[in-house]
């Protein structure tokens, strides 16, 4: 079992951990790629779920569980102490469902539920979706009663439905929970944490004896340490073996990881302690975030933070200081052949960054304008800018400060030109979604984000490209939600918008209908501002968007829509769109008779059919339009046949009084 709970280091004196190794995750922002290094992604997506499950090892109660979760519309509630990895058994539970072995069946949902239902659509299960619900986040009864009342309607459409759902209860709270989720509920245990460990080296092709993990030293970390703490130390004896700097052999890559995870932490200390002057401090503070970069951009970065911490010039000229490169001697810090700069023990940097936030509180802010500049050095790759964004935010999420990382992706986004989609704030907006305890927090702030005023282009882009990137892969119904608030926007930033949400829609039948049915909620709801909407629909309801086999149902209802109010300018490129594809495929013939229906028969509405059919077949001297044109038309005369003899009808009834006489 992996652990999957989150862990704040707030100790400078205890072990440093503060990741899972050096994982790598891509992610696409226009033409670039970006890599995001040793962040621990939300795990949902399915090649981060193959990755758990190779490296899941079961805890005692996990088989009851799995068989509970077998039978359809079943609802297990998994109860475990922090650090068991109780979330990583929930997903691998869910994505072995199944005499499969966890493969995934077509048009079958994977999704994490959110925590909250504000403005987010119904959770519409089918037949064999899998849900996760982690609840392990609260700590107060006030909310977790209400969310134990969401989730017994959950239940009742999971049951219903024939699909799977496993929650993760909170800890701490047993004595709030519900009587009727006693019978769901499993316990589970803490799994040998040397087994933990074990696999993870095994799966990153480690070649060791059993007798090689037998130290004490081991053995009490393997104890008493969290799940992600062991999967850290995995991690990091991976990363010594790959340096190719600590030596060629499995004993000597454990050394380093061990020293790595319960040193670190004292070893800055001491050193900082001894480092009493401004500019030494905030040069070993440099380095750390702005490891790997080359030594010239470190300087500069260095610079700037003795500016932001109002640190005043030496009276002495440069040339009468102690040098660049002796003051990183002093400090441990070397400088590879190409001019990149790095610490000489395995994961001090991140101990330095730990022990710098934990320790100097009033500096949070400081270090957050320091970076917001400093990553825009000119002399930082892309890789470079990445690392950056990530080892901040980090920092900040780990010190409870989401608020921080959220003001990066403002200002960088904010300050974009031209057409750009800054790649820094998608990377922090991404990291902080996919942050486990904050994850949510992140949600809602986008949430507000794109329900507020004015927002600048760029965090338009940047919005957008989370969602469809991120958020779209981990809660599509969220993602919809948000990039249609970014799709009814003016400018171009908003068309981009438009046009993710139709290819994130695109993809899920599920998904497309239930756009179709908010875009038609909103456009009722709000006949001032309806137009966006319409056009929004417009564009969703044309025949290239429309899945294969099309919903006729909602088709209906969303053309029902666009035919009941103006402007009757955007019915053109709809109906045509419709006729083209009955042209070229008989099978969306259907088509014809729907959209007639849509009308409602209002006369009006079918006389403006009939022109734009028209018009439509005598632009091509094609025998396919002539005929298409002929059944609409045919269709159409059925309809207006049917309003005339409904009307007679009408007109037919009791006589009175006096048209008796």
């Amino acid at each position: 079992m992996t652990g999957q709970d989150h862990v704040t280091v707030n100790d400078p004196h205890g072990p440093v951990n503060n990741g899972a190794g050096s994982q790598n995750v891509f992610y696409g922002v226009g033409a670039d790629w970006m890599i995001r290094k040793g962040v621990e992604p939300l795990r949902i997506v399915r090649e981060d779920r193959v990755r758990l499950a190779d490296r899941f090892v079961p805890p005692l109660g996990y088989r009851v569980a799995a068989d509970r979760l077998e039978k359809p519309g079943s609802v297990v509630l998994l109860e475990a102490p922090p650090g068991s990895g109780r979330r990583a058994a929930a997903i691998t539970l869910l994505h072995r469902l199944g005499e499969d072995g966890g493969a995934d069946e077509a048009g079958v949902r994977f999704e994490e539920l959110p925590t909250t239902d504000k403005d987010e659509p119904p959770l519409a299960p089918g037949d064999g979706d899998r849900f996760l619900l982690d609840l392990s986040g609260i700590a107060d009864e006030e909310a977790y009663a209400k969310a134990q009342r969401r989730l017994t309607v959950h239940r009742s459409q999971i049951r219903e439905a024939g699909a799977h759902m496993v929650v993760v209860l909170p800890s701490g709270m047993e004595h709030a929970h519900a009587p009727d989720l006693e019978p769901h509920t499993v316990t589970l245990g803490r799994p040998r944490g040397v087994a933990v460990v074990t696999r993870y080296l095994r799966m990153d092709r480690m070649t060791f004896r059993s007798v090689d993990l037998g130290s004490a030293d081991l053995q009490r970390l393997c104890d008493r340490s969290p799940m992600r703490e062991l999967t850290r130390f995995a991690g990091l004896v991976r990363t010594a073996r790959d340096s190719g700097r600590f030596g060629a052999d499995f004993a000597g890559w454990l050394d380093q990881a061990m020293h790595a995870v319960t040193d670190r932490a004292g070893d800055v200390g001491r050193q900082v302690v001894t480092v009493r002057t401004v500019p030494e401090r905030a040069l070993l503070l440099a380095a750390a975030v702005f490891e790997e970069a080359r030594a010239d951009t470190v300087y500069e970065a260095w610079r700037g933070l003795l500016r932001m911490v109002r640190h005043e010039e030496e009276a002495t000229t440069e040339l009468g200081r102690t040098d660049f490169g002796e003051r990183l001697a002093a400090l441990g810090i070397e400088r590879d052949p190409d001019r990149r700069l790095r610490f000489g023990r395995l994961a001090y940097a991140d101990a330095v960054r730990t022990y710098f936030w934990a320790n100097f509180p009033g500096l949070r802010d400081d270090f957050r304008d320091w970076v917001a500049h400093a990553a825009g050095l000119s002399g930082l790759t892309t890789d470079d800018r990445v690392n950056i964004v990530v080892r901040f935010g980090e920092r900040s999420l780990a010190v409870g400060r989401p608020d921080h990382l959220f003001d990066l992706v403002v200002r960088w986004a904010d300050s974009a030109t031209a057409a750009s989609c800054d790649a820094r704030a998608v990377a922090a907006l991404e990291l902080g979604l996919s942050h486990e305890r904050f994850g949510g927090w992140f949600r809602r702030r986008m949430y507000e984000c794109v329900r507020s005023g004015p927002l600048s282009d760029g965090l338009v882009r940047v919005l957008t490209a989370a969602c469809l990137q991120s958020l779209g892969a981990t809660h599509p119904d969220q993602a919809m939600v948000r990039l249609h608030y970014l799709a009814v926007r003016k400018g171009e930033a908003a068309r981009e918008a438009r046009e993710a949400l139709l290819d994130l829609t695109g993809r899920d039948t599920r998904l497309y209908r239930l756009l179709i049915g908010r875009v038609r909620g909103r456009a009722r709801r709000e006949p001032r501002g309806a137009e966006p909407h319409l056009h929004l629909l417009t564009k969703l309801l044309g025949s290239e968007r429309a899945p294969d086999p099309p919903p006729w149902p909602d088709l209906f209802l969303g053309w029902e829509t666009v035919f009941s109010q103006p402007p009757t300018e955007l019915w053109n490129p709809l109906v045509s769109s419709w006729l083209n594809a009955v042209a070229s495929d008989s099978t969306r013939e259907m088509a014809l008779g729907v959209m007639v229906g849509a009308t409602r028969g209002h006369a009006a509405a079918l006389h403006r059919l009939y022109a734009i059919a028209f018009d439509w077949a005598r632009t091509a001297h094609h025998s396919s339009r002539a005929g298409v044109a002929a059944l609409f038309w045919q269709h159409i005369d059925h309809a207006q046949y049917a309003r005339t003899e409904s009307a007679k009808r009408a007109g037919a009834g009791p006589r009175t009084t006096e048209e008796a006489r």
